[in-house]
């Protein structure tokens, strides 16, 4: 059997040195026997996957409403995407797959119902009691929010994992501060690569599933060179290749260009700045884990297009309107009279005060219990 001693030494033996190694970890805040068998982040993956705020993340918006139908990506299979994309880029860069995997898992744990349209209405109702950021209600979730275990509250999970939890950030997340990590520098180099797994995933997803949808055409992205590079290179293979397998093999090798370029960058980056040790990467006020400048030239068009022609189309944004009323009607009616709030959760207002522990029901609703709850509240013959 492979024991921790194992664990460290296979370790030592196969990661970089500026990999953040399971030995090396500041530990947890409530100090536990070590597993005989899983290193600390092979722990933290584990109760990742096994709590509930993950599972409920398979009926949360990605993009698309969950009633929207069944073939867009939710809340959950982005994760998994996310997960899978970043366990290669830290394999092929000798770093730590099992952190990189539990902080990709855990990344969007504190995200609400309805994308973020719905952060952005909790965001505002809760402006005058430090405001709503889903990295800090994903850290609240872990530390807090998860009852399963008798002697601490949250999963208890490992430094690394919350602080990538926390520094998670992309060009829709803005990097949370929180006291206990702001000291400590940059985000490990696996935090780093969960963020730009995270992009990839999104980006090129988000255009399969808009191109499904029919709110874009493929006719309208043969402008974008990185598109129609890769599409003119299919055709000439196969002439004869259906419409649906053409956009499978075109998103497919959009993600590939990317993780590679990714990979390769990343490799120079480190070894131009000669790094020995993880410390010596935290030390650094730049991300290490970057695009090449010609893969950034590229990918600009591409998500500019997305944010315009798929973010900002007209039924999309229907959608992320029609979500923040229902957000902010939800809120009102439980500020109102708290009396509405299952008695599990009017148990937490004398600790959290009425404001908080709303919101943190609220944020962890799932799409389908959004809207369930909204009709118990304000359809006159619905039952209650």
């Amino acid at each position: 059997m492979l024991n921790q001693k194992q664990i460290r030494e296979f370790e030592n033996l196969i990661l970089a040195p500026y990999a953040m190694k399971s030995e090396e970890s500041k530990g947890r805040a409530y100090p536990e026997k070590e597993h005989p068998y899983r290193s600390n982040y092979q722990r933290d993956r584990d109760r990742i996957i096994h709590s509930a705020a993950f599972r409920r993340l398979e009926y949360k918006t990605q993009v698309f409403v969950n009633h929207e139908g069944d073939y867009y990506r939710t809340r959950l299979t982005h994760t998994m995407e996310v997960a899978q994309i970043a366990r290669t880029i830290a394999s092929a860069l000798r770093l730590n797959v099992d952190l990189t995997e539990a902080i990709a898992l855990a990344h969007d744990l504190g995200h609400t119902a309805f994308g973020h349209s719905g952060e952005e209405a909790l965001n505002e109702l809760m402006s005058k009691c430090g405001g709503f950021n889903h990295n800090l209600q994903g850290l609240r979730v872990v530390d807090y929010l998860e009852e399963r275990y008798p002697d601490f509250p949250g999963l208890n999970l490992t430094w690394e994992v919350r602080e990538g939890i926390v520094k998670h950030s992309t060009a829709f997340d803005t990097r949370a501060k929180v006291k206990e990590f702001s000291k400590d520098g940059a985000p490990t180099l696996e935090t780093q690569i969960v963020d730009i797994a995270d992009e990839i995933a999104y980006d090129n997803h988000d255009l399969d599933d808009g191109l499904t949808a029919g709110l874009i055409k493929e006719s309208d992205l043969t402008s974008l060179l990185i598109w129609e590079d890769i599409n003119q290179d299919i055709y000439r293979k196969y002439s004869n290749i259906s419409a649906q397998k053409k956009k499978y093999l075109i998103i497919r090798s959009l993600i590939n260009l990317q993780v590679t370029d990714l990979i390769r960058q990343t490799e120079n980056n480190v070894c131009s700045l000669k790094l020995k040790s993880y410390k010596d990467a935290k030390k650094l006020d730049k991300k290490i884990v970057t695009f090449s400048d010609n893969m950034l030239k590229l990918r600009k068009p591409l998500r500019s297009f997305l944010l315009e022609r798929l973010y900002h189309h007209y039924r999309v944004m229907r959608m992320s309107i029609k979500a923040k009323r229902f957000i902010s009607e939800l809120f009102k009616a439980y500020i109102d009279n708290p009396l509405q709030l299952p008695n599990e959760v009017q148990n937490k207002i004398p600790d959290d005060g009425v404001k908080r522990t709303v919101c943190d029901y609220i944020a962890g609703m799932t799409d389908r219990y959004a809207l369930d709850e909204y009709k118990k509240l304000f359809t006159p013959y619905e039952k209650v």
